[in-house]
């Protein structure tokens, strides 16, 4: 019988290179939508070109839930991160199609009272 004297390590880095493709196609989908909302179709929508590097996102879903990037706020908690907000900064927003137009209003409202009116917002295209 023939002694071995190392390890055959071909078969591990096999198992290490499926589980790197399963991590890698799993966060791609898990950072693509966080908050799952409805965009609202326009005719008129145009394809947003990111000129800027500083930009924030705020998406509201149709539990009227709002959201400055990842993180859950209310009207209140919102102005107050908005407050330290540099008025050249790129506001996105992004609301579910069902949401109450008030609250529409509000966060808009509340924009305009930070001096914040650099914003988009994101629509889909009507087919």
């Amino acid at each position: 019988m023939k002694r071995f004297d190392q390890i055959n390590v071909i078969p591990f880095i096999d198992i290490m290179l499926v589980l790197l493709a399963i991590v890698l196609t799993t966060a791609t989908f898990i950072s693509q939508g966080q908050i799952e909302i409805n965009l609202p179709t326009a005719n008129s929508a145009e394809q947003v070109v990111e000129k800027q590097a500083k930009k924030i996102t705020i998406t509201v879903n149709t539990k009227n839930q709002i959201y400055l990037e990842d993180k859950q706020l209310n009207l209140n908690a919102l102005s107050a991160a908005l407050k330290d907000v540099n008025k050249d900064t790129q506001i996105v927003f992004r609301v579910d199609k069902q949401v109450v137009f008030e609250k529409f209003v509000q966060i808009i409202d509340l924009l305009k009272t930070h001096k914040l009116e650099k914003f988009s917002i994101i629509t889909v295209e009507q087919p």
